[in-house]
Formats: C-alpha cells, structure tokens, sequence
C-alpha cells in the first residue's frame, strides 16, 4: 500500500483520550480542531514549570539524496519502538509547506508504517498555522505601502525597503515584481518580491519565541528598510506588531496529533532549513520535554545545515541541549553520493557503497568533534539491501566510533525501530558533557560565517564582493553577537548540487547577507539558493487527485 493508503486505514484515537490518558492533560487546556487534532494552552508550561525535563534526541541525516532518507519516518518510528519499551516518548516535528507538497518533495508526515496522522490535514492546510504566519507577514507589507501612500511620514525610501511579502506555495514568477502599478489611487511604483512563507522572518520567530510576549517584541524589532537619510525602520515605528501578534495568538500554541501507533507528537512550526533555520517550535518542543521521558525531534535536511542550525541558532537562543544526535543513512543514498545514478540504486555496490560513506563519515565526525554529541546511524532499511551492504556500513561507522543500526520502522512501525531504541537509551544512560557550540557569540559575523563554512563544509575559502562586507561592516557595528543562518543547498557540503559524497577544498560564494533583526540572526545567502522555489518539470501535484466521494490520493 502507498503511505496515503496506509494513513487512511488508521484507526486514530480520540485526541482527548489521547491527551488525558498519555500526557495527563486535561480537555479544558485543549482547543479540538475535530477528533484528531488540538490545540494545546500555553498556559501548561507554567504547570510544568517544576517538572523535570526528558531527554531530547535530535535527528537528523546524511546529505539528501533523489533516492531519499527517511528522516520525518525515522524520527516517528524510533518514538513508537520507545514507547513499546515501556518508556514515555514525544515526536516534536515541523509543520509541512504546500508549496513543496505540491512541487518535489512531497508531504512531510513520515511514511509506511511510521507516520502522523491524520496525514492528509497535516500536509494540506491542518490547523492553519502556515496561513496565520503569512498574513501576519502580509499585513506587515501592506501597512509599508499604506504608510508611503498616505504622506510616508518615515521617509521610507521606497529603493531600500528590505521587506517583502510571502505565500505558502513554489512560485518563481513572483520572486521579482512591481507593485503600485494603475495609477495614484494604487500607491507608489516600486521593486517587490515574494519569499515562501517557511522562509519568512515571521515563521523565524513564532519558532524562536517561547511566549507570547516574547513574540510581539520580536515582531516589532522586524527591519522593513531604511529611510532616504539611511535611518532604519523597523515594524514598531508602524505600530504593526500589536496586529501581527494577534494573528498569531492561536496558531502559537503547539498542534498535538497522534502518530500510527496512537502515541503523542506535536507538529508546530516549519522554516525550511536550507532558506531558514529548519527547526519546529521552542514552545513544543519545551513542552514535549516536560510531558514525556524522551523527546525526538528533527532538524531540515542533512547535519550540516539542519543539526548545524538546530544547535547554533535555536538552542543557543532558548537554552535546550541534545542529548544525543541520531544519523539517518540509507544504502541507496549511500550508493549515490558514490556516484551511482538514481535508477542504479537496487543492484548491490560496494565501491560505490565505500566512496559514498565519505558522506556519511563528514557528518558523523561533525556531530562527534564540532558539537561534542554521542552519535548513532540509524540505517533506514530497504528490501533491496544487501547483507554485504550493510555490513559494510556497520563495519566503517564502527571505525568511526560509532554504531549502525538497522531499521525498518517503515515497513515494520515501531516494532521494526526497537533495536535501534534501546542503543539509543543506552547511549543516553552514559550521559555526555562534551555538548558545544560551533561558535561563540563574540567572534565577528564574517568570523562566524568562515567557522561554518570551514569546519562543517571544509572549504578552504569563503568570498563575497564589496557590497557583502559593507553590508556586514554595517550590522557588525550593532549584531556582531548574532548566530548567522547559512541559506545554501542541501544537497551538497559546497555551493553546487551536483557535488556528491564530501567535497572538500571548495570555495563557498556568499551572494548576499540579510539582517533578521527580529529572530536575531543573520541570513547568509550562499551560491544559487532561492528563497522562492519553482515547481519541477513534473511537480507532485500532477498526480495528487480528489474522488468523487472526497477520498484524496496521491498525496505522499
């Protein structure tokens, strides 16, 4: 059966019940939204407030691949095998886009016998949290142009207004735009864009605030642009945080589902972690913390951006610390960052195998020596594999001080991931002092941005042009204590795509840099990165479809 067959065959547990008898939460600090899905009242983590914290298991991956990697169905199969050993485990994972729903990527719910359901609502527009976040980012733009069209008391110049708009959908013809066209009753002519919504400083923030308070004073820190004199101007000179906030009030209290299995996982927040941050929210995973035993949650893509992120940006900011990092790995993705070609992948290689570990050795020395994380390899198995395969990779992770371990989760549930568990809380019952960051907060911006690029790319060069270091020289003055967020592509260690396996020796090109004055951080533009993708030659929605009785299919 496909995935979407596989969710809707689910029989889900009443979320109430659910969250009473699992979380020990009562209905009234729930908002239902139907059977299936809630809401939960912030207020809980003031009754928490006591509790001790469980462990927090952070996953992540190898660099992605067209053959996949399984890290969303990874992370939900290794919570359901924790909580059928007996333990208290939590999913805290992102919210999926619809604009890669419906482009390449797909849905983002997990798959096989590892998901979170009801899968089709959590891929479509669930609770609306996605559609809250743009429009508080829209009328933020709206009230730019409003301001400048009646008398622009600011002296906003309309040339250096950083500020953009947003939507929840791949759509390259927007990334570059004139707005005010038609005439004086339309505003002022001017350049504009839009962004995808993930990639909005808006999403930033609603995932780095742990209360509501806290994100109505980031909202109003927003930098919209600078007036004719070089004055910058931020959301609170227009009064437009107090608004924004109140569009976010609901869609910030964290979305409790059920995964297949009928165990508990919250799925709130989704910045892309190749444009963003791509890390679900501070406040659910906070509260996963105080609510179970063990918390598994994910960070975007492979380590070097995700993991890289998670640990530099959001816990940096909110004061969380992995306990340990969790690889996932694949022996087809393997087999093509050793130059294998996608259609190749089933038939055993084990040079191809070999070359391709380089990938997988990068990362796992990253996590180990950079961040000081106890590390596990995760093999997400596939009937394709061979045994001399997988011994291969659990005989080199094993010479990298580490340990494979195979899963079959998607095939099997949770069932198929109890292996894989209990090395896990093995490895967590040694307890582990090493943890660190990449960085301190005092170097440089530019200092921080060779540090990444360095250490976790291993590139032997970092060039940007004049416009770059006079915009850095500039934030340094007053955000040199910021972390910066790399935007490049995640489907190499360097700036280009197509760079399989551990390019080392490269040069990484910063394009651009943009002040996210609000989330405090720096965005750091690498290469050809967009933060408006396109949609594919054939995009995923091609192939999703709508029965005459309402039953969807396709979706994945």
């Amino acid at each position: 059966m496909s995935d979407i067959e596989i969710a809707q065959q689910a029989v889900m547990a009443d979320i109430t019940t659910l969250a009473e008898q699992k979380l020990g939460l009562r209905s009234e600090k729930l908002n239902n939204y139907g059977r299936y899905k809630a809401k939960i009242a912030l207020e809980v983590m003031d009754e928490l407030a006591d509790k001790p914290n469980g462990k927090l298991i952070l996953m992540t991956a190898i660099s992605p691949t067209p053959a996949g990697e399984g890290k969303t169905t990874t992370t939900i199969g290794l919570s359901d095998a924790l909580n059928r050993l007996g333990h208290q485990s939590m999913v805290c994972i992102r919210e999926p886009a619809m604009g890669p729903c419906f482009g390449m990527k797909g849905g983002a719910a997990g798959g096989g016998y590892a998901q979170v359901v009801p899968m089709e609502d959590i891929n479509l527009h669930f609770t609306g949290d996605l559609h809250a976040i743009s429009s508080a980012h829209n009328l933020l733009s709206a009230m730019i142009d409003n301001h400048i069209h009646h008398g622009n008391a600011l002296d906003l110049d309309v040339r250096r207004i950083t500020w953009g708009r947003v939507m929840d959908m791949n759509d390259r013809a927007l990334r570059d735009i004139t707005v005010g066209l038609g005439g004086p009753a339309n505003g002022f002519p001017r350049q504009d864009g839009f962004d995808i919504v993930v990639a909005s400083e808006v999403m930033a923030i609603f995932c780095l605030s742990n209360s509501l308070a806290e994100l109505k004073n980031k909202l109003s820190n927003i930098l919209i642009g600078y007036s004719r004199d070089g004055t910058a101007r931020f959301a609170k000179d227009l009064q437009a945080h107090g608004a924004m906030a109140t569009l976010l009030k609901e869609a910030l209290k964290p979305n409790l589902v059920q995964t297949l299995e009928n165990n508990p996982a919250f799925v709130h927040g989704g910045p892309f972690a190749n444009i963003a941050h791509g890390c679900n929210s501070v406040i659910a995973t906070k509260m996963a913390l105080k609510l179970s035993d063990y918390v598994v949650t994910e960070a975007g893509f492979g380590a070097d951006l995700g993991a890289e992120k998670f640990i530099d940006i959001k816990c940096r900011k909110s004061g969380l610390k992995p306990d340990i990092a969790v690889i996932v790995a694949t022996v087809k993705a393997l087999k093509y960052h050793g130059g294998v070609e996608a259609q190749d992948l089933a038939e055993e290689n084990l040079n191809a195998l070999d070359k391709g570990m380089e990938n997988l050795a990068r990362h796992l020395n990253n996590l180990q020596q950079q961040f000081g994380l106890p590390c596990v390899v995760a093999i997400n198995h596939f009937v394709q594999d061979s045994e001399a395969e997988i011994a291969l990779i659990q005989s080199a992770v094993e010479n990298l001080g580490a340990k494979a371990v195979i899963a079959k989760h998607w095939a099997e549930g949770g069932a198929g991931a109890e292996l894989l568990a209990q090395h896990v809380v093995s490895i967590l019952d040694q307890g582990n002092d090493r943890f660190q960051f990449l960085y301190d907060d005092e170097q440089t911006l530019w200092d921080k941005i060779t540090t990444v690029a360095t250490k976790i790319y291993k590139a032997s060069d970092v060039v940007a042009d004049k416009k770059v270091h006079d915009k850095l020289a500039v934030f340094n003055e007053t955000h040199s204590h910021i972390p910066v967020c790399m935007a490049k592509t995640p489907y190499s260690f360097g700036s280009d795509p197509s760079q399989r396996g551990a390019v080392s020796d490269h040069t990484i090109t910063v394009r651009d840099v943009r002040l996210s004055r609000g989330a405090e951080f720096l965005v750091v533009l690498c290469g050809d990165i967009m933060t408006m993708p396109g949609l594919p030659r054939q995009p995923a929605s091609e192939r999703i479809d709508l029965t005459d009785d309402g039953v969807i299919s396709g979706l994945f």
